[in-house]
């Protein structure tokens, strides 16, 4: 195995829980999306949300109440067939037959999500496992009994490959796709009856709905045997993602799938960690297919998915505003077709899903709820109104700091550094106010619940951005009169001096829609006034911060509100906090939320 590979991190993990478990199949479930000449994404919505282990249910809810208004052209839900039983993630990648009666619901719960999601203008993409059945022996969460190479009325010894040990040299095609993945029993997916059986179930799931399919382990079937396999479906031009690691030196190669589907480009998700945790933003002015990389047309690109997470290989929701800054980036940036890692946390390598996948509500029982985040959420939206349109307007401080348009149709600002930075922007903008989205919601009367910026006739608007923050505007979301703007002036020679303000942190939870604010009894802070609070900024949920410019030496008194989706205001109890800026440095405040 090349070292660089990222089941390299699980391999002494996988030797001895494979003994002691049956093993699930660790480091095989990424997602990607097809070329453009098969299976185009829908329209202009190129995003899957990827619901890591939810319910079928909670799925369905999720569709009709946050999916579909945020503009996401998919939803990807993991595997539904009937599997081996344990309470960890991986038993859902070791199946025992082509039922639907997993973990995560029955074959009722599953149409009845398809539909629901439809309803709200979601596809659905099916992860399915068919390079592999179970490790062990036992009964299946549907019922059915079973044992390695064994699967009644389904597969028997012959129907597998006759290799029976695990994969151990990367280098080696045949050992690659003939052997065995962990000790997972490995289908023979040369034979014309297993061929028959997988494309059954998939036409199967297809009968209920169900718009595309991700191919789990496809590295691990010859790219011949999944053109094979697609060719029997009742819909060829079904939306087709593979997963196929890169790795360099190795046998087997992602662009032998470009045929059939598109492919998840991992070095892109690799690169995003090694360039947010350790060089600079400013690199990445061409990432792409100028790195080597596949076509856009044919790559799935991602921030990270559940293997990546726990392996370590990507950045995940524990690097913080990082993590969010490189979503930020990736929905925004002209590359592939994006997946939303959307799961729960986790302390240990196995855990599986809080309440076996039920979700009562975001952002408790552990469930993290990434595709909902407003700088993640909201950035689907702006990914939807670009489409189709260039880079432009590349700027960068040649570190940590870059801004760049997509044709005429939006703009973007992150700033991954440690202090603010003020700036007028150069846009390709249309002249109006904008609603700037990493901060407020467009709403239906045209109007913004956060901050908006004006852009002049000549495509400028000067703005202030947070440490570790961003901004992003585009056609389509207009900004309000009723928050404050900012109009262009002569861009700063420098930022504004570090001693002259009030750094604020909070710690409260929100629902979706709701975003907190800061107020108090000084103008920069509105003067009490909730239409004229600062907002602040979720990057770092469930601490909200912002930074207020303040005169050294300033006392001032402060609270935080809540405004909620249909414009009302909740203000924290208690009395007003109270805090001053000394007269060398600036104030920074670490507070709770009090209900």
């Amino acid at each position: 195995m090349d070292p660089r590979s990222p089941r390299r991190r699980f391999a002494s993990v996988l030797a001895a829980t494979t003994v002691a478990l049956g093993l699930g199949a660790f480091g095989v479930a990424q997602v990607a999306t097809a070329p453009e000449s098969l299976a185009a994404p829908p329209g202009n919505k190129d995003v899957t949300a990827v619901m890591f282990e939810w319910t079928f249910a909670s799925v369905a809810r999720e569709c009709t109440n946050t999916l579909g208004p945020l503009g996401y052209g998919y939803v990807q839900v993991s595997p539904p067939q009937e599997h081996i039983q344990g309470s960890q993630w991986w038993t859902s990648y070791q199946p025992v037959s082509y039922h639907i009666a997993g973990r995560l619901g029955n074959r009722a719960a599953f149409s009845s999500m398809i539909n629901a999601c439809h309803a709200a203008g979601v596809k659905v993409v099916a992860d399915t496992v068919v390079n592999h059945m179970s490790a062990g022996s036992g009964t299946g969460t549907g019922g059915s009994g079973y044992s390695k190479y064994n699967y009644p009325g389904l597969y028997s010894d012959q129907d597998f490959h006759s290799c029976r040990t695990s994969i151990n040299n990367y280098q080696d095609r045949a050992n690659v796709q003939n052997c065995e993945l962990v000790s997972l029993s490995d289908l023979n997916t040369g034979s014309d009856y297993v061929r028959g059986k997988i494309a059954g179930y998939l036409n199967d799931l297809a009968s209920l709905g169900v718009d595309g399919f991700r191919i789990d382990g496809a590295k691990h079937i010859a790219a011949s045997d999944l053109a094979a396999i697609k060719s029997r479906l009742s819909n060829t031009g079904a939306y087709w993602k593979q997963e196929v690691i890169f790795g360099a030196g190795e046998a087997v190669s992602p662009t032998e799938y470009t045929g059939t589907g598109d492919v998840q480009e991992f070095r892109f998700a690799r690169d995003l960690k090694r360039i947010f945790l350790n060089e600079n933003l400013a690199y990445l002015s061409n990432i792409g297919t100028a790195w080597g990389y596949l076509p856009s047309n044919q790559a799935g690109v991602f921030v990270d998915n559940h293997d990546t997470e726990r392996g370590g290989d990507t950045l995940s929701y524990k690097n913080g505003s990082a993590y969010t800054l490189a979503q930020v980036f990736t929905l925004a940036w002209p590359y592939g077709a994006p997946d939303v890692n959307s799961g729960y946390e986790f302390s240990n390598h196995d855990a599986g899903p809080p309440n076996n996948g039920t979700v009562n509500a975001c952002y408790a029982d552990g469930w993290k709820c990434q595709h909902a985040w407003r700088q993640i959420g909201n950035m689907v939206r702006f990914r939807n109104a670009v489409s189709g349109t260039a880079v432009t307007n590349w700027w960068t401080n040649n570190a940590d700091q870059i801004a760049f348009g997509r044709g005429t149709k939006g703009y973007v600002v992150i700033n991954h550094e440690g202090s603010p930075l003020t700036r007028t922007f150069q846009t390709s903008l249309p002249a109006g106010t904008y609603c700037d989205v990493q901060h407020g919601d467009p709403t239906s009367s045209g109007g913004c619940t956060g901050t908006s910026y004006a852009v002049n006739a000549a495509g400028q608007f000067t703005a202030t951005v947070p440490a570790s923050d961003a901004i992003a505007l585009y056609v389509g979301a207009s900004g309000s009169t009723t928050t404050p703007t900012t109009t262009p002036t002569t861009a700063p020679t420098s930022n504004p001096p570090a001693g002259a303000g009030a750094t604020f942190g909070v710690n409260a939870t929100t629902t979706y829609g709701q975003n907190i604010f800061v107020t108090g009894n000084h103008a920069s802070l509105g003067n009490w006034s909730p239409a004229n609070a600062v907002a602040l900024s979720s990057a770092a949920y469930p601490v909200w911060r912002g930074t207020v410019s303040l005169p050294a030496g300033t006392s001032f008194e402060y609270k935080y509100l809540r405004k909620n989706a249909d414009s009302s205001v909740t203000w924290e109890s208690g009395s007003n906090r109270t805090a001053t800026v000394p007269s060398s440095g600036a104030v920074t405040l670490t507070d709770t939320w009090r209900n």
